[in-house]
């Protein structure tokens, strides 16, 4: 297709020394390539996890990309600093507009920044749900942001249109406040409507109200680049063109136009965060997030209709993503699939990443004698075990259950059915050339 000067690729799926045939091609033929995280989590309490990081430089200089982008965002919480358990958001969630929270990010942001070989780009996020008390408006947040940490900004128009919808938040008054000249690219991409919520999908065409947002803000600085996200049911090459050639007539045709910027508050000298600070933002992520996945009560303030539709839109992608982390659940399982992942996640919490998920879903399903088959309950018996490891099986309880005459007998009937099974001292661990993504690639 002409015209492509750079696409981008959800870092996380990217294996540094091996890269897909496409992103070979697309280099060679001069197109950047630009890796866009998903699992670092900035906006989380914790500092940035340091092997997240060399992975995420691994991958800047693997593609050799001129900067690195990722999100203004929590997708974990718990652990050490609430004394409580670790659990995994497996999406982006907004982080409160507080002093205290853009504290913890401005630190998060420079110790990324000291980290990565190449510049950091972060991006603002669409949700679902509001915090309580927030103390900044989205553009005063960014621009005290850019302001402490000198970090560029990736601005997602379509993610403004969402918070427009959701959160009734007015897209022109964030493009007043934020610093246009901090720009780094810009994204577009589309959605759908239901109930009153728009969801950011990644997966249907870009519709005009985000279109307007992207030539408001074209005509207040021209964006060094704009990308079209599109994550799953990609249209025909057609449709796709016209897409994209709506995006450059946008920018093009912007009208230039006078406006006026409100100042942020003058930014604080670069200090430590204190651990107290730390604590109070972990202490209140935890709560939103198990009010999400387990089912405890909603943190005072929070709107309970809008924490349920975001609940049961992260157990959806939970059981979306899993299944194409095993693809063979979904074919094991079949119709049943679904309504039993979901009977699994309400009380089940993610507390890793998804191919862990997919794991535990198994030996759930199998402690609990299921599926009723027999013969499906030894073709995912013997899933499990080729991809559990030698290491993990020791203690776990499916192990102890799979000392009984009943299981060994289910498991040898499912070895005869299964061509090429390694045999009983060899369990095979097929991780190789695939790398788990924490949340998924969608913003």
């Amino acid at each position: 297709m002409p015209g492509i000067d750079w696409v981008e690729a959800v870092a996380e799926n990217v294996c540094p020394g091996h890269l897909p045939d496409s992103l070979v091609r697309l280099r060679e033929r001069g197109v950047t390539v630009v890796p866009h995280g998903v699992s670092l989590g900035l906006g989380g309490a914790e500092r940035p996890d340091q092997a997240r990081l060399t992975a995420l430089a691994e991958r800047a200089e693997a593609l050799g990309s001129p900067l690195v982008t990722e999100h203004i965002a929590f997708v974990r919480a718990g652990g050490a600093l609430t004394a409580s358990q670790h659990l995994e958001a497996g999406h982006l969630l907004p982080v409160p507009r507080t002093r205290d929270a853009l504290a913890v990010l401005c630190e998060n942001v420079r110790i990324a920044q000291d980290a990565l070989p190449v510049p950091l780009a972060v991006e603002n996020i669409a949700a679902l749900i509001s915090w309580p008390g927030e103390e900044m408006t989205e553009g005063q947040f960014l621009y005290e942001l850019v302001e402490r940490t000198g970090v560029r900004l990736l601005i997602d128009v379509a993610n403004l249109h969402t918070n427009h919808v959701n959160r009734g938040e007015d897209p022109a008054r964030a493009l007043d406040e934020l610093p246009v000249e901090a720009i780094a690219y810009v994204h577009v991409a589309g959605g759908f409507e239901r109930d009153g919520v728009w969801h950011d999908s990644h997966a249907h065409p870009v519709p005009r109200p985000v279109l307007d947002i992207l030539a408001d803000l074209a005509a207040r600085t021209r964006p060094p680049g704009v990308l079209l996200e599109r994550d799953e049911n990609f249209p025909e090459e057609g449709e796709l063109e016209r897409e994209l050639d709506a995006i450059r007539e946008t920018v093009a045709s912007a009208s230039p136009k006078a406006f006026t910027t409100s100042q942020a508050s003058t930014a604080p000298p670069k200090t430590a965060v204190a651990p107290e600070t730390r604590q109070r933002v972990a202490l209140s992520q935890a709560a939103l997030l198990s009010a999400l996945v387990a089912g405890t009560p909603a943190p005072e303030g929070f709107d309970g209709a809008r924490l349920r539709v975001q609940s049961r839109a992260l157990t959806a992608k939970r059981a979306d993503v899993v299944a194409k982390v095993a693809p063979e659940l979904p074919t094991i399982l079949g119709d049943g699939y679904r309504p039993a992942f979901f009977a699994y996640a309400r009380t089940r919490p993610m507390t890793g990443g998804y191919r862990r998920d997919a794991l535990d879903f198994a030996e759930h399903l199998l402690l609990a004698g299921r599926p009723e088959d027999p013969e499906a309950r030894g073709t995912l018996t013997a899933w499990w075990l080729e991809r559990s490891g030698p290491a993990p099986l020791e203690g776990r309880p499916f192990t102890r259950w799979l000392r009984t005459r009943t299981a060994r007998l289910a498991l040898r009937r499912a070895r005869r059915r299964t061509p090429g099974h390694p045999g009983p001292d060899l369990p095979a661990h097929h991780d190789h050339g695939v790398v788990d993504a924490d949340p998924a690639p969608a913003t």
